[in-house]
């Protein structure tokens, strides 16, 4: 009988591990409130809510791993503090009876010290906000008696990215030859990461028990600066170099006066107002993976773009 692998959550990283999964012939059952995900003989669509402990027993029965890529309703510190632990604690309950390790995608905010080249090392005890939040959830899978893997990534970009700086506002705009805005500095060093070396980096982390129960990097290339990423868009799109504006962090914080939404975004300004680099080389060499080249990167990823018209 083939091993079930479950996924929650059916946004960019979910999906893109649940159809890997499903391409090396794996049985994936993938959980979320509307029962959507991807389309393929191996890959079960259930709806489930992942805060409900009874929900998620049934549906991690037989799993051999799960990968936990539900994120919050809102991107607020209020709503993440409100559902992400319950839903993870939910989750690691139910995986740690099913016998199967939770693998995490993990984001750089928990970091203390982003300003200097951000290492597997830590350290990670970042206060308040939604930074805080992401600390106190590393600090909960550590004390869990469930085997987990968290694999951090910096910024997302890829095939299915659309609410992150380098999707819907960089390579729409890119491709339609309108000037691209960016936050903060346009010529600063900043990690990307490429959502479908995340997955791969999450799906060999499972199946490797000395791998479990720490914090790896998923593999990502070289820092280049919001420019050059743009650039790498239009010479992957074969369009003119693009034209660059940028949206100072004052202006954001002098809005977040009046604005929620944008006074958390501003909550992260500092990735994009001073250097923001994050080092994989460590984890490459323990998983073996390397990063896609940033050239067949965004060749793939401007063909996704392209075929949604």
């Amino acid at each position: 009988m083939n091993e079930v692998h479950v996924v929650t959550g059916a946004g960019p990283v979910g999906w893109t591990v649940a159809g890997q999964l499903a391409e090396e012939g794996k049985d994936v059952r993938v959980l979320t409130r509307s029962g959507s995900g991807p389309e393929h003989p191996r890959v079960e669509r259930l709806r489930a809510d992942v805060r409900d402990p009874a929900q998620v027993r049934n549906a991690l029965a037989g799993a051999a791993a799960v990968y936990h890529c539900t994120h919050g309703s809102s991107y607020s510190a209020k709503a993440w503090q409100a559902e992400l632990p319950l839903a993870e604690q939910t989750v690691l309950a139910a995986a740690g009876a099913a016998g199967a390790v939770v693998v995490f995608p993990e984001s750089l905010y928990s970091y203390s010290t982003p300003e200097s080249r951000m290492t597997e090392a830590g350290p990670r005890n970042a206060p308040g906000g939604k930074r805080g939040v992401r600390t106190r959830l590393l600090e909960t899978r550590a004390a869990s008696a469930t085997k987990t893997v968290s694999m951090v990534s910096s910024d997302f970009f890829g095939p299915r990215v659309r609410g992150a700086h380098a999707g819907e506002r960089l390579v729409p705009a890119v491709l339609a030859g309108r000037k691209v805005w960016v936050v903060g500095s346009a010529d600063l060093p900043h990690s990307f990461t490429y959502v479908p070396d995340l997955a791969a980096a999450m799906i060999h982390a499972a199946r490797t028990p000395t791998l479990w129960n720490r914090v790896w990097h998923a593999p990502t290339g070289p820092a280049v600066t919001q420019r050059q990423l743009a650039t790498a868009f239009t010479d992957a799109a074969g369009v003119r170099a693009p034209r660059i504006g940028t949206m100072p962090g004052w202006a954001f914080r002098a809005t977040g006066v009046f604005s929620q939404d944008v006074r958390e975004l501003a909550e992260t300004l500092y990735q994009f107002e001073k250097p923001f680099v994050m080092d994989s080389a460590e984890s490459q060499a323990a998983l073996g993976l390397r990063p896609t080249p940033l050239a067949d990167a965004t060749a793939a990823t401007v063909a996704w773009w392209r075929a949604q018209g």
